[in-house]
């Protein structure tokens, strides 16, 4: 007949004291106080396991902050799955090795690992423009959550406030780096579906709007208030080197000393710094030269053509041009890359060819035999165009409109051939 086990009393795990050697107290159906020498008392529940029929323990935890009736009940627990033939102890391993999994498998650390992808393919600004993005309109409410757990109403629920203050093109990008996360997950295993596939049909559309620019007939009103424009020299020059180099506004301000070559008259923009990972070179006109001498004064013994303001280690933020343009009654009328347009839009009614303006844009050649000779060769093909536009920027500052066409300038060698398929951005 098996020996009746009495039940402890809370008086009496309280008052269990420490012997030479560890000893236990018995509360009956396996369950255990071991008492140390050391003084520390820890519950046990001894039971055989389901799969092999050998006798093992479980550690429930330590006395005081595992109470009588606490160890009580997780030894019910325990034996509800012993009922079920499950191990108590490989459960709990398992449910750790799932709580670990979760902790590495948020949205938050899995958008990390995707990021070191993404960055490899875009420029630093542009990585930046995400990570800050994600920062801000993402991680706060569901940074934190496994992204197994993540669902289609939470994360439309999180991008709501931003759809009610109208950043619907905001709303957009969001969610289409946030499916580009989730892909990411599909793809390396942690989970097995999207299911933000179809969020963006929850939110109102944007409405497609044109870069605010003008038009070439208003070139002299820019150079106008530029010259008048109440602002730090740098930030002026920025604009300028900007416009007449016809870059995009993070390349002209991310621009490095190192990468001017002053005796070819050329910036060679390497690709880790252009939007479609491409090298780019620009040819440098007389007039982006006098820009370059009267930066050198300012920064010639910096790493970047136009210093942070903050931070002079670093570039000038990119949209450090936008600013200023507003601050001078651009506002919905022109932006830093509207600058392109500009230049663009004059090239082209004088008459340039087509294959060279897109050259001189970067815009990306979907022949890629084609694109190399662009990028080797039409940067001499190029100079006489870029010159004439530089010289337009310079007859607008004196109140002088662009001329309508490029007669006045000698034959660009090769420009019988008129390419098409270049592809914009």
């Amino acid at each position: 007949m098996p020996r009746i086990v009495k039940p402890l009393t809370d008086t009496q795990v309280r008052g269990a004291k420490p012997k030479a050697a560890m000893y236990r107290l018995n509360d009956g159906n396996g369950l255990q106080l071991k008492v140390k020498p050391n003084g520390s008392k820890h519950w046990f529940l001894d039971y055989y396991r389901p799969t092999d029929k050998k006798r093992t323990s479980l550690g429930l935890g330590a006395f005081p902050e595992v109470g009588l009736a606490d160890a009580r009940e997780a030894k019910r627990a325990a034996k509800a799955l012993l009922a079920k033939g499950v191990d108590p102890k490989a459960h709990r391993e398992q449910q750790q090795l799932q709580k670990n999994v979760d902790v590495m498998t948020t949205l938050e650390a899995v958008a990390k690992d995707w990021m070191l992808v993404k960055q490899s393919k875009v420029s630093a600004d542009y990585a930046e423009d995400i990570r800050r993005s994600l920062e801000m309109h993402l991680f706060p409410k569901l940074g934190t959550i496994p992204i197994k757990q993540l669902t289609a109403p939470m994360a439309i629920e999180c991008l709501r406030p931003l759809e009610a203050k109208g950043s619907l093109e905001q709303v957009k990008r969001v969610i289409q780096r946030l499916n580009e996360i989730m892909r990411h997950a599909v793809n390396t295993g942690v989970v097995h579906a999207n299911p933000m596939s179809g969020i963006r049909a929850a939110f109102k559309a944007p409405t497609k709007d044109n870069l605010p620019t003008l038009r070439p007939d208003e070139l002299p009103m820019l150079m106008k208030r530029l010259q008048r424009m109440n602002t730090r020299p740098t930030t002026r020059l920025l604009i300028e080197w900007q416009l007449h180099t016809m870059v995009r506004p993070s390349e002209a301000a991310g621009a490095h000393w190192k990468e001017i070559d002053m005796e070819s008259r050329t910036w060679r923009i390497p690709a880790s710094r252009m939007k479609r990972k491409k090298e780019h070179w620009v040819a440098l006109s007389s007039h982006a030269l006098s820009l370059l001498e009267e930066l050198k004064g300012i920064s010639g013994e910096r790493e970047h053509l136009f210093p942070g303001d903050r931070v002079p280690s670093r570039p000038a933020c990119s949209q450090t041009a936008n600013a200023a343009l507003k601050r001078a009654g651009f506002s919905g009328k022109l932006v830093s890359h509207g600058l392109r347009a500009l230049a663009s839009t004059t090239l082209n009614e004088a008459g340039f060819p087509p294959d060279l303006i897109e050259s001189a844009l970067a815009h990306a050649d979907r022949n890629e035999v084609r694109a190399a000779y662009n990028r080797a060769q039409y940067v001499e093909r190029r100079r006489p165009m870029m010159e004439w536009w530089s010289n337009q920027i310079a007859q607008a500052s004196l109140g002088q409109k662009p001329a309508t066409n490029c007669t006045t300038i000698s034959v660009i060698p090769g420009d019988e051939q008129n390419h098409e398929g270049a592809e914009t951005a």
